[in-house]
């Protein structure tokens, strides 16, 4: 059966549709609370990261397990590719990072990008435990501390550029 013959690395079927699956869905729990709050790397984006990062993770296991088929002076060494996907998912998340009016914004969304991108690392490594602690974890810091997050915000009086209080009239 097609399920349990080994496709690549030794994994089976079933076992990349697992990973593979396991990425997407750790991905769209994430992307979820940025999807809610209209932010531009949403659902799909996120979903997208940690699934490549699941494709990239399963690759470097097969380069480690055959490295080089026919020719052995090939080597491949696994870490160089999870180092090249760290790097690729903090460029995107570098890029949803934005300065505007002296203000910072996009960096919990670049975070969220980063954190998917290790969140599909795990998973294409099969570590399913450790992607889920983090992904409960990081959908608990986004979605759970944001709401704490937006009441501080609301109760906190805003200062104007010229540094009086918004809520204080105009004398």
């Amino acid at each position: 059966m097609l399920l349990d013959t080994p496709l690549y690395a030794g994994l089976t079927l079933d076992t990349l549709l697992l990973r593979l699956g396991a990425a997407a869905l750790g991905g769209m729990i994430i992307g979820l609370d940025r999807e809610i709050l209209g932010k531009a790397a949403g659902l799909r984006t996120m979903m997208l990261v940690s699934l490549a990062a699941a494709v990239f993770t399963i690759l470097t296991l097969g380069l480690a397990a055959d490295p080089g088929g026919t020719d052995t002076r090939i080597r491949a060494d696994p870490i160089r590719v999870v180092e090249a996907v760290v790097t690729g998912v903090a460029f995107l998340g570098a890029g949803s990072i934005i300065q505007a009016r002296g203000a910072v914004r996009g960096l919990t969304t670049g975070a969220g990008i980063w954190m998917v991108g290790a969140i599909g690392t795990a998973c294409g490594a099969g570590l399913y435990v450790l992607a889920g602690l983090a992904t409960v974890m990081a959908a608990t810091i986004m979605s759970g501390l944001g709401l704490v997050e937006r009441r501080i915000r609301r109760h906190r009086p805003r200062p104007t550029e010229a540094g009086g209080d918004v809520d204080a009239p105009e004398t």
